[in-house]
């Protein structure tokens, strides 16, 4: 009786050996999450005076922060008038530059023979507010809530100061870098409510947010995106958010972030693809619910909690992000990653280990993302492009 208890044992343990085998073996193994992408190519160019007036800033040799009303924009090369020129002042922030005129009456005669000034991409200054918090947005398009697994649209702080549509980003060792574009808004005055909303001057421009996985992976709650934890820590960094070359000003906002389109492609290969009117919550409904999220100091970042905003507003200095669309690079763990992640929890000792399974899941799973190569690596071209905003181009570079 032993005998064949043991015999039935034995062959039971086989056939889940040889379960978990076959299961390992067929597991698919994601290298990014594919995108639908548009079939006409994007067609880069400024928008007419009639919808809206783009902005770029740059240096003088004497210092002073210039705003340039842009009127063409040439491969690498922007061509435009010194809002100056036009009366306004030099504030050193593009929309109070703007605000200072009668911004709405410009049109294309009043630029005729006025001076022109021509710059590289690369000579602009980053389009985004010089602030060093932001209000980040995550799982606003619904094909990336269901990468994510989400069913509600959620918000975090976003600590670090934009760079400039031509900069670096370092991929630190160990750490899987995933890339997002995503569309900005700023504002010419403290947003506290949604009558500053409406009243405000709205720029929008192109952005970048750049991820570290692995912070995500060990500390957010699949389960309660919005719980807090690891979105901080992971969208921060003093190269995590490029910004585009042009600040643009809508006459009416919600309409021109309707036909927006956004990309992102990796050494040329395309990645994203996205309109502005596929966002769940539009920007004044973003600003509606962060408003509304100020009171508590419940976002982690660094060892510490911190408010989306302090003194319940929407500085001037910080953006309002829409957050991205389908095709990042991230993926959930695939079932090889479970198995794989359950065998080197038993075989280091199981609940003596001092790792939990769910930890040692993690572990296996950062391991095998690192050891496939996919994610972004020194040597890589991140580029978002848009139909109307300028576009971002980010080199990966060795920490």
């Amino acid at each position: 009786m032993a005998r064949r208890i043991s015999k039935w044992l034995i062959a039971g343990a086989v056939l889940l050996a040889a379960g978990l085998l076959i299961a390992w073996a067929t597991s698919p193994d994601p290298k990014g999450n594919p995108a639908s992408l548009e079939d006409s190519p994007l067609e880069p160019a400024i928008a007419p005076l009639s919808d809206a007036v783009t902005l770029a800033s740059y240096r003088t040799p004497d210092g002073q922060v210039a705003t340039v009303l842009v009127s063409e924009l040439v491969g690498d090369t922007v061509t435009g008038v010194d809002l100056a020129t036009l009366g306004a002042d030099r504030t050193g922030n593009p929309l109070r530059d703007l605000g200072s005129i009668a911004w709405k009456r410009i049109y294309n005669a009043m630029l005729e023979g006025r001076e022109r000034v021509s710059l590289k991409i690369s000579d602009l200054l980053p389009s985004a507010p010089g602030g060093e918090r932001h209000i980040g947005t995550g799982t606003n398009f619904p094909e990336h809530a269901e990468e994510a697994s989400s069913d509600a649209v959620f918000r975090f702080p976003k600590f670090g100061r934009a760079t400039p549509a031509r900069t670096t980003v370092r991929a630190q060792p160990g750490i899987l870098l995933d890339y997002e574009v995503e569309l900005c808004m700023r504002f010419d005055r403290d947003i506290a409510s949604l009558g500053d909303f409406d009243d405000a001057i709205k720029g929008v421009f192109l952005c970048g947010d750049f991820t570290n996985r692995n912070a995500l992976v060990e500390l957010a709650d699949p389960d309660n995106l919005d719980s807090g934890f690891g979105f901080s820590d992971a969208k921060s960094g003093l190269d995590f958010y490029p910004s585009g070359p042009f600040v643009v000003v809508p006459q009416d906002w919600k309409s021109f972030v309707d036909q927006l389109r956004m990309t992102t492609s990796v050494n040329g290969e395309p990645r994203q693809d996205a309109r502005g009117e596929e966002m769940t919550q539009d920007f004044r409904q973003l600003v509606e619910a962060s408003l509304a999220d100020m009171n508590e100091a419940r976002f982690y970042y660094g060892g510490d909690f911190y408010k989306l905003s302090d003194n319940r507003r929407i500085p001037e200095d910080m953006t309002v992000m829409s957050g991205t669309s389908e095709g990042v690079i991230f993926a959930p763990p695939a079932r090889a990653d479970y198995i794989e992640g359950a065998v080197q929890y038993l075989g280091n000792g199981g609940p003596f280990s001092g790792t939990g399974i769910v930890d040692s899941i993690k572990q296996r799973f950062i391991a095998n993302e690192l050891r496939s190569g996919h994610f972004l690596q020194p040597g890589d071209v991140v580029r978002h492009d848009s139909n109307l905003l300028g576009n971002i181009e980010v080199e990966v570079i060795a920490q």
